[in-house]
């Protein structure tokens, strides 16, 4: 299953001169934790960082920085890792692993914004999946009890 089809296609977006302030507000507004941060180029929007909830605590609450001076851009990791809509859903959890990240914004073939897969999504997926597989085994147990008597 490729992460295109289950990544999320409502992505929360900022641009890079955006307050921290102004970030926090839409996390509240659209409770998510986190806004891609975007800009602009040849008509497409490309994500160039994130920023988290948790970036806003440890940034600048914990060290009492003003969130209505401080930009998303002032605050975001230099290099954004990022996947493609057509990796599948274990390359994304591999590379969520090896990079201890818990978001992806997912990009298309010419690097724009396709939608974005957090941990919490692939956890849930899989969980219905594993759901599926315990009937199974149910099932398959039921039949043969069946079968046998």
């Amino acid at each position: 299953m490729s992460i295109g089809t289950i990544c999320n296609r409502e992505v929360i977006t900022v641009q890079r001169d955006a307050t921290v302030l102004h970030a926090a507000m839409l996390m509240r507004q659209y409770h998510v934790g986190d806004v891609v941060v975007i800009e602009s180029r040849k008509n497409k929007t490309i994500p160039i960082g994130i920023v988290t909830d948790r970036d806003i605590v440890v940034e600048l609450v914990a060290t009492e920085l003003d969130c209505e001076v401080i930009t998303v851009g002032d605050i975001i990791i230099s290099k954004l890792i990022v996947i493609k809509e057509s990796a599948g859903m274990f390359e994304a959890m591999q590379l969520m692993a090896d990079k201890g990240i818990r978001r992806l914004p997912v990009v298309d073939d010419d690097g724009g914004l396709a939608g974005i897969i957090a941990l919490d999504d692939l956890l849930l997926l899989l969980s219905k999946e594993l759901a599926t597989l315990s009937k199974l085994v149910t099932r398959e147990q039921k039949n043969e009890a069946t079968r046998r008597c």
